[in-house]
């Protein structure tokens, strides 16, 4: 729980505040950018929320902290319980983004696929009987999928509560040894209907993304949108190997997405055509410097 003796000073006076315990994660950013930003190693209230809508987003991230780093000096119980029952909040057509982030993680996002074949997990948020309730209300869990080995937080306590299938790559298994299925080589596998896994190393030698109905590519750290920069972006730092890295970037132009659902950045929609355009700009940007380096 966030403390007030521990405030940092970059906040706006007000309501709500971010103590010295924030890893700066971004999961408050994302959730409530009206009111939270970054300053220089912590994110911070640049803005108190005002209005019903921007204190629900902030009790949002509130929620989503993976540290418990956000805090109240008064709190509004009623606020607090619609952002609860918010999540998993729908991002669109049975998508649904966790919340609950997890500091085993370093915060990364999670989403939850509700899927007439059996729902999937798309890399694990933090256990908590709110989420777990939830998926059971929707139906349950059928599959886990791991974008690779830093995500995978507390995937093995979903999997035994609901005995799903865990799924995660062959480069990246030692993060789940006893893993139900491992994928492997760099061929996209099919693994339900309108469920496509595609190998993408470079970040880590196990990293997949997965396309969902050729609208929705869940990136884990692979890839993701820079909302300061309004274009898409992929790693620089705790990169494998970063000419692998690249070729995974430029394998996605042979596929067709709307969305880029990413373990840690924005998430984006844009049209398909304007997606690959950022895409192939993306893999320009990177050749170029990948050269140079």
């Amino acid at each position: 729980m966030a403390d007030p003796k521990n405030r940092l000073v970059s906040n706006v006076a007000g309501n709500f505040f971010v103590d010295a315990t924030c890893i700066n994660c971004d999961a408050c950013r994302q959730l409530a950018p009206l009111s939270f930003e970054e300053f220089g190693e912590f994110s911070a209230v640049r803005h108190q929320p005002e209005g019903e809508s921007q204190i629900l987003q902030a009790y949002q991230a509130l929620l989503a902290c993976p540290v418990g780093s956000i805090g109240t000096e008064a709190g509004d119980k009623a606020a607090l319980q619609a952002a609860m029952a918010s999540f998993p909040l729908l991002v669109e057509e049975g998508v649904f983004y966790c919340g609950f982030n997890s500091e085993k993680s370093f915060g990364a996002n999670s989403f939850f696929i509700e899927h007439p074949a059996g729902n999937w997990l798309i890399d694990s948020p933090r256990y908590v009987k709110h989420l777990v309730e939830a998926f059971e209300r929707k139906g349950g869990i059928a599959f886990i999928f791991l974008t690779h080995e830093d995500d995978v937080a507390d995937a093995d306590k979903y999997a035994a509560h609901f005995g799903a299938m865990r799924i995660i790559h062959r480069g990246d298994v030692k993060a789940v040894p006893d893993a139900e299925r491992i994928v492997e080589g760099l061929d996209a596998v099919p693994l339900a209907p309108d469920v496509l896994a595609i190998p993408v190393p470079g970040h880590t030698p196990g990293s997949m993304a997965l396309l969902y109905n050729n609208r929705f590519l869940f990136t884990g750290d692979h890839l993701w949108w820079d909302a300061a920069q309004q274009r898409l972006g992929a790693p620089q730092r705790l990169v494998w190997r970063k000419r692998v890295l690249v070729d995974s970037i430029q394998k996605l132009l042979a596929y067709r997405f709307e969305w880029v659902l990413a373990g840690h950045g924005d998430r984006i929609r844009l049209t398909s055509d304007e997606m690959k355009r950022q895409l192939q700009g993306l893999v320009e940007r990177r050749q170029i410097t990948t050269v140079m380096s």
